[in-house]
């Protein structure tokens, strides 16, 4: 992301009196960057958990689960899908658990390798995904700072 002129002249300039330019100036913005991010997860997660779980009878990594899953049609090994959606593998046993005692999921073992296990979406979790997801790009998109958003965007 592009530096402004302002903030590259905080950033080379000395203010401190400690000899390190712009130390203190750029201390102040990795915290207030910091708080930001913070801020906005808080904020997103909140407004997510709210939506989903009052409409959809879901919660945020519920979610997250069904939607990394949805973009991919065969499925995945389950550490794999624990590190995308960034669960402990027990979180994401218990979790997936509960999505397939719902129909959400189905899970099976890896035939590459016997010990690992595969998670899929069913036809019901599709479903689920299919209607879930508007809302919750809807409630990101009026959560998320509209820079950050921009960022992304081509």
């Amino acid at each position: 992301m592009a530096t402004s002129a302002t903030a590259r002249a905080r950033l080379e300039s000395p203010s401190d009196g400690t000899g390190e330019p712009g130390l203190r100036d750029r201390d102040e913005a990795v915290k207030a960057a910091w708080h930001a991010l913070i801020s906005a997860k808080v904020a997103s997660w909140n407004a997510l958990e709210r939506e989903l779980g009052e409409s959809h009878g879901l919660g945020v990594s519920d979610f997250e689960v069904l939607d990394y899953l949805a973009g991919r049609p065969d499925g995945c090994r389950s550490q794999s899908l624990a590190d995308a959606v960034h669960l402990s593998q027990s979180a994401l046993s218990r979790l997936a658990d509960r999505l397939e005692r719902h129909g959400l999921v189905a899970r099976n073992n890896c035939v590459d390798d016997r010990r690992g296990i595969f998670v899929v979406l069913t036809e019901a979790g599709e479903r689920r995904h299919a209607e879930v997801a508007p809302v919750a790009r809807e409630v990101l998109a009026g959560t998320l700072p509209p820079r950050l958003i921009a960022a992304y965007e081509d």
